[in-house]
């Protein structure tokens, strides 16, 4: 974005109704390089399960694209209306939908239909920005109410969107007899963002979620979903892997990881060695990280993370592919890897291109692919995936 005070710290946790193994609600969201701008979607379908699924998949897809082509929210909210099937039981057919659009100047517009209504947090209150409602028409004159509101987002806001799910987890308990409700949502999420005014987006909708699943006694009777989107101070990581290919830049590759602002990680022996012996900073390897298929880390002076080079690098390619829950994940070098970069905003990748002749034997596993296709699949997946400002810089 251009508004270089804060990033965008998306993430949305979704539990399924107790039972099923799909979950009927759907998040959704893109990232517009070109424009600058943010698009997300989240859309809970009709019922529950596979059908579900369908109706919300259908929807957060059509909104996501209608919305990244800057079509009108009547032709958006039409079409959607008019594809989706009609359930045969409840002889109705919709899901709901709640879209965020954020441009390069930080402007924000949000579009709901039948969702709970979304909070803006600033300053540790909940805010109600200005909405305005709009009918499109429907057949049979069952016209449909949407609203929509505009407003400026500042660094440190966040706006929290869920489904009904959340809202009406513990109806009919003793202690929630009416459900959670709309209020004790909001007075659950400030008080996190008053005891961790830091929170991420990730641990502040895990929280709402699982508390969700605790009203409803660990078996949740609808699928449940949070987002969370945090307007932020940039958190930025380098992640520093292959010798120059120039041995005369040897000093310019140390220099620039010890005035790295923000975490760093050292991946690879030979480069490790480059950069303690430009700083002169010993390596001491972690007699504790041994337990582990691949190679244990070490330790340096200011760098956060030192690992092993190709092995490590590719098994976090592996592992951001395949979306591992990273709370399942192995204890090693890579995990912490996945762990730093899902946590930052800017990663920075500074890559050697000195050629290591051990690395082009075909006899050997596919994962000694080459370090620069590797580290190039990470951003890729990291941009697209995980929505990550990355900068590549070769040496």
């Amino acid at each position: 974005m251009r508004n270089k005070d804060f990033v965008i710290d998306i993430d949305c946790q979704h539990k399924n109704k107790n039972g099923n193994e799909v979950c009927g609600d759907l998040f959704l969201s893109k990232k517009i390089k070109e424009e600058e701008r943010t698009v997300t979607v989240l859309s809970d379908g009709l019922g529950s399960g596979i059908k579900a699924n369908v109706l919300a998949t259908l929807t957060a897809s059509m909104a996501l694209n209608f919305t990244i082509e800057k079509q009108s929210l009547q032709r958006t909210a039409t079409t959607i209306m008019k594809t989706l099937p009609v359930d045969k039981v409840r002889k109705i057919s919709y899901a709901t939908f709640s879209i965020l659009d954020i441009d390069c100047e930080g402007e924000t517009r949000v579009v709901e239909y039948d969702n709970p209504s979304f909070f803006l947090i600033r300053d540790e209150q909940i805010i109600q920005p200005d909405c305005r409602e709009i009918i499109i028409k429907g057949k049979k004159g069952k016209d449909k109410q949407i609203t929509s509101s505009t407003f400026i987002a500042q660094k440190e806001d966040r706006l929290v969107f869920f489904t009904d799910g959340i809202t009406q987890s513990g109806i009919g308990s003793p202690a929630l007899p009416f459900g959670w409700g709309t209020k004790g949502v909001g007075d659950f999420v400030l008080s996190h963002i008053h005891d961790d005014p830091t929170i991420s987006a990730t641990k502040l909708a895990q929280k709402v979620v699982t508390q969700a699943e605790r009203n409803d006694i660990g078996k949740l009777k609808d699928d449940a979903s949070c987002a969370i989107i945090y307007f932020r101070e940039p958190r930025k990581l380098l992640i520093c892997s292959g010798p120059p290919f120039d041995e005369t830049k040897d000093h310019l590759l140390a220099e620039h990881v010890s005035g790295f602002k923000g975490r760093t990680v050292i991946s690879g022996g030979t480069t490790a060695q480059i950069i303690s012996r430009e700083l002169n900073r010993p390596i001491e390897v972690d007699m504790n990280a041994l337990n582990s298929n691949l190679p244990p880390t070490s330790k340096m002076s200011g760098i956060d993370l030192v690992t092993e080079g190709v092995l490590t690098i590719g098994a976090v390619a592996e592992r951001l592919e395949n979306n591992e829950d990273i709370r399942k994940l192995e204890k090693d070098a890579a995990t912490e890897i996945v762990k730093m970069l899902l946590s930052s905003d800017e990663i920075h990748f500074l890559i050697g291109t000195r050629v290591n002749n051990a690395h082009q034997d075909p006899s050997l596993p596919v994962e000694l692919e080459i370090r620069r296709n590797v580290i190039k699949k990470i951003a890729w997946l990291l941009e697209e995936r995980y929505l990550k400002e990355v900068y590549l810089q070769f040496i």
